[in-house]
């Protein structure tokens, strides 16, 4: 009982802070507010977590858990190279859009605290690009696409996705646009970044 009791407790202080984080990031979150959304006392949610950055730490694993192994799947499937490249724009934009607070917590932790990338990169599920840099080899051997290295394509996929949600206040100044405007474009870049991707590399 005691055991149940631990873990739905948990549970419900992941859920209260994930909300928070998402509201007012990271520097803006206070423990209290987060104890307050959880329905406990902040001496309890110390027990469990004994600072923010810890906190943070497990909602961005928590939430990475559910990603990874779906960006992996995609990678490691049977599907052509384009559909690959589409798959996996569709599935990262979508998460994310879900979990906005991610990609700025990894680049906060990249340069602050590389040694957290090292514990996720030993996580079970931890998409590996192996299988996609054989059919990107295999693709160029073929004619079908203009000969690129297999890295700089993947970095060029995930770079398009990733930087609309890490510059968002910076583009949506630049393009002149209110938040319900910017999401629709967040929305149509789960097409429009695979397909120009696609027809930048195809022959």
């Amino acid at each position: 009982m005691d055991k149940i009791k631990t873990e739905n407790t948990e549970t419900e202080i992941l859920i209260a802070a994930k909300e928070i984080f998402q509201q007012k990031g990271m520097a803006g979150a206070r423990m209290q507010e987060i104890a307050d959304k959880a329905k406990i006392n902040k001496a309890l949610l110390h027990y469990y977590y004994r600072s923010k950055q810890l906190l943070f730490e497990a909602v961005f694993k928590s939430a990475f858990s559910l990603l990874a192994p779906q960006l992996n799947k995609v990678l490691n499937d049977d599907s052509d190279l384009f559909e690959k490249i589409r798959k996996f724009t569709e599935n990262y934009v979508s998460f994310v859009i879900r979990h906005p607070y991610l990609p700025n917590f990894v680049v906060q932790e990249l340069n602050k605290n590389p040694e957290f990338v090292q514990k996720l990169r030993s996580e079970k599920n931890f998409p590996s690009i192996e299988k996609f840099k054989l059919q990107v080899s295999d693709a160029i051997n073929q004619g079908i696409i203009k000969p690129i290295e297999a890295e700089q394509l993947f970095i060029n996929i995930i770079s398009l996705n990733i930087f609309p949600f890490i510059g968002e206040p910076l583009l949506m100044a630049l393009v002149n646009v209110d938040k319900e405007s910017y999401n629709k474009i967040l929305e149509n870049r789960k097409t429009e970044v695979a397909e120009f991707i696609i027809n930048s590399i195809k022959i």
